[in-house]
């Protein structure tokens, strides 16, 4: 009887699991128009040892002709690190960048960098970039008086045009 049990529910189980994944299936094959833009969230991204955070939105809108965009990029940076700075504790960073159209020599168009020290704290970030194909976050740590980011993560994309 217990196997007939355990059978029921294992059929049962799957027969709704597949319910559930068809229309969520569905959904995504059906192409989203192109003038609707991009937006998502993102995120969570870590600094190379863990104790620098950030996760936020994006939203990229396109212009009639899909000729123009402006991007806009908000969230958060975490300071993760609880230790002192005398026992050698940093303060979160992350380094926001996007490319511009047609630019095929690599160069990163627009840059900002944001910062919070403060342990266990965040800090809210902005940025915007007009006529972009990709952007681009990287979460590092900082010395409370450095200019040199130390720890960092991996480049994350955020948003590429021709994945659109």
């Amino acid at each position: 009887m217990k196997r007939v049990t355990t059978g029921l529910l294992t059929a049962a189980a799957a027969t709704a699991a597949f319910a559930f994944a068809v229309p969520t299936a569905a959904q995504a094959a059906t192409p989203a128009t192109a003038s609707a833009g991009y937006d998502d969230y993102w995120g969570a991204y870590y600094s190379g040892n863990h104790k620098a955070k950030a996760s936020g939105r994006i939203d990229v809108d396109w212009n009639r002709r899909q000729t123009s965009n402006e991007v806009y990029v908000g969230g958060r940076v975490y300071d993760l690190d609880h230790r002192t700075y005398r026992q050698g504790g940093k303060c979160a960073y992350i380094q926001v960048q996007a490319h511009g159209f047609g630019d095929h020599r690599g160069h990163w168009a627009e840059r900002e960098s944001y910062r919070h020290c403060g342990a266990g704290g965040s800090k809210r970030f902005h940025f915007s970039a007009e006529d972009v194909d990709a952007v681009r976050v990287k979460v590092c740590q900082i010395g409370l008086r450095s200019a040199h980011p130390t720890r960092c993560g991996d480049w994350e994309y955020l948003y590429a045009a021709e994945s659109e």
